[in-house]
This record gives structure tokens, C-alpha cells and sequence, in this order.
């Protein structure tokens, strides 16, 4: 099972980087370079590059299909605890939908920062306070998802500046593990909760938003779920069942026609556990009122295109 976890990855970066390299050679105009800092009010950040090529694809002459394009790119992401490749390629058949497929593989090791550790990679341990089993490049960590997405902006029927709403809607089967677990061990990721399991998952969002052709370009809110479809012992004990929510208000400033910065103030549910310190996700088990939302960060975005 890890061989062929690995083998699907490694296929999607080779396929990605064969087509993005033999592209680029073809018309240079359509390649787009771009890096993106991200940082936020938690011990977080992160530094992505990412090389685009748009391919021109089953282009008509209505407005509808003029457009009509697939876009690819590779992307490397670094972070104090991480190390990431990501590729992926949208087909925008008509101009209300996508279609994406896409993966990403990366490791991560631990990092001691101010009295606490922040663990980029590793397994949990049963037990009241236990530490986490560290992985320091012992493995690798990858996801490959197919999703679609429908979006439509006010202004495709009603033109004009400032008649820009927007609403988008994104829905995607992904599968996540961790070459370093087995069965329905549970495992770490970028510092996050230590509530993954390899499997299937399904995750959607929603977007509503308002374009404006002043500095303050965009304000927007994102509703985003996700949902554990794998099937595992317990899963119902510790809240594996239930869908979990971010919620985020977003504004996007034009600061250059290359750069962009895009602040988020974000929200999600969390799950209410009667043994909040057990670090093994199976000895976890939920109170009566089993979530409850709580504010989770202030986010910045910045884009720079080149």
C-alpha cells in the first residue's frame, strides 16, 4: 500500500513537470511565475513559489467558451517545519466551471520555539500528556484530490466595474496518509491537531464576495467543510463523523498590479473533549455538547507576480 501511495505521487509530479517544462519552451508568453508568503497570528508561516502555464483548450467564440483553457503548476513550499512539492492542472471547460486534479507530497521535522515544540511530521502516543513520536525525515506525507468548481460573477451579465459579485463554489475527494503509519494510526501534519488517518476525506467551500477597482479590491466570506469518509474503530468515539467548519472574512488590497495582500480573520469548530490532554486520537472521547466554534487566527497573504 505505502509503495503505491508513493508511486501515485511521484507519477503526478513527473506527468506535471514533463508537460509544464515542454510547454514553456513552446510560447513563453503564457507561463506565469509567482511567490506567496504566508504568516499569522499563530507560530506559523510559509513560503511557496509557483511556476503556471495556460494552455489554451477547446476555445470557442461565445462568450461562454472563448476562454476556454487548462492551467498547470508546479508549486514548492518551504516553512520552518516543512518541505512541500505540489502540482496540479484546471480545466475550464465553459466559464461558470473547473475541473481540478492535483497532489502534493512533503516531510517535515520538529522545531523547539520559545519552551514548546512544533512538530512538522510524526505519529501520536497513546497516553495523559504524552509527547508525540517525531518523525525528523523518517517519511512522507501527500495528498491527491479531483474536484470541481462552479463560480459566477454579476458582471458576466451586467457589465460594469463596480457590478462585480461574485459567488464560487469548490467540492473535492482528496486522499491524505503518511508513509510512516500503518492501519488507523493516527498522525501529525504542519502543527496541526493530530486527528489525521490515511484515507479518504471530502472537503468543500463557498464563497461570496464583491470586487471593487479601488485598493480595497475584494471583500469576501468563505464558508469551508470538511468531512472523514474513510471508515475506522471508533471513529463516532472521538468525533470522527462530524464535519468540521472555517469560516473567514477576507479582504484583498491591490498594493501593485503584481502584488497583492490578502488579510483573513478566521473562525472553525472545534470538538469538545472530555480528555482534552490524551494525545492518541483513539483514547479521545466527546463531551454531551460535542463542538463548539472559536475564533483560530488573523491570516496574511502576500502574492507577488513576476
Amino acid at each position: 500500500m505505502k509503495k503505491n501511495f508513493l508511486v501515485l505521487f511521484f507519477c503526478i509530479f513527473l506527468i506535471a513537470g514533463f508537460s509544464a517544462g515542454l510547454m514553456a519552451e513552446e510560447n513563453e508568453s503564457r507561463t506565469s511565475h509567482s511567490l506567496v508568503l504566508q504568516t499569522s497570528s499563530l507560530p506559523e508561516a510559509k513560503l511557496g513559489y509557483t511556476f503556471g502555464y495556460k494552455l489554451p483548450f477547446m476555445q470557442g467564440d461565445s462568450p461562454l467558451t472563448e476562454g476556454n483553457n487548462i492551467n498547470f503548476a508546479l508549486t514548492a513550499e518551504v516553512s520552518p517545519i516543512s518541505l512541500s512539492g505540489l502540482a496540479s492542472a484546471v480545466w475550464t471547460p465553459i466559464a461558470f466551471l473547473e475541473f481540478s486534479v492535483g497532489g502534493r507530497i512533503g516531510t517535515g521535522w520538529s522545531l523547539d520555539l520559545f519552551g514548546s515544540t512544533l512538530y512538522g511530521l510524526g505519529k501520536t502516543q497513546a497516553g495523559i500528556g504524552s509527547a508525540l513520536e517525531v518523525i525528523n525525515i523518517g517519511g512522507v506525507q501527500g495528498k491527491v484530490y479531483l474536484g470541481g468548481a462552479f463560480q459566477f460573477d454579476l458582471a458576466a451579465i451586467f457589465p460594469g466595474d463596480w457590478n462585480h459579485i461574485i459567488f464560487r463554489t469548490y467540492h473535492e475527494i482528496n486522499y491524505a496518509g503518511f508513509s510512516g503509519a500503518s492501519g488507523n494510526e493516527s498522525w501529525i501534519f504542519e502543527n496541526d491537531d493530530g486527528e489525521n488517518v490515511n484515507g479518504f476525506k471530502y472537503y468543500a467551500n463557498a464563497l461570496i464576495g464583491y470586487q471593487m477597482p479601488i485598493f480595497l479590491n475584494m471583500v469576501a466570506l468563505l464558508a469551508e467543510a470538511e468531512l472523514n469518509l474513510y471508515d475506522i474503530p471508533g471513529k463516532n468515539d472521538w468525533g470522527g463523523n462530524l464535519i468540521q467548519w472555517h469560516f473567514s472574512l477576507i479582504l484583498n488590497f491591490a498594493v501593485h498590479k503584481q502584488v497583492d495582500i490578502a488579510l483573513l480573520t478566521q473562525f472553525r469548530t472545534r470538538r469538545n473533549y472530555a480528555q482534552p490532554d490524551w494525545k492518541d486520537l483513539y483514547h479521545r472521547t466527546l463531551t454531551a455538547n460535542s463542538t463548539h466554534l472559536e475564533f483560530y487566527r488573523v491570516a496574511a497573504v502576500v502574492s507577488y507576480r513576476f
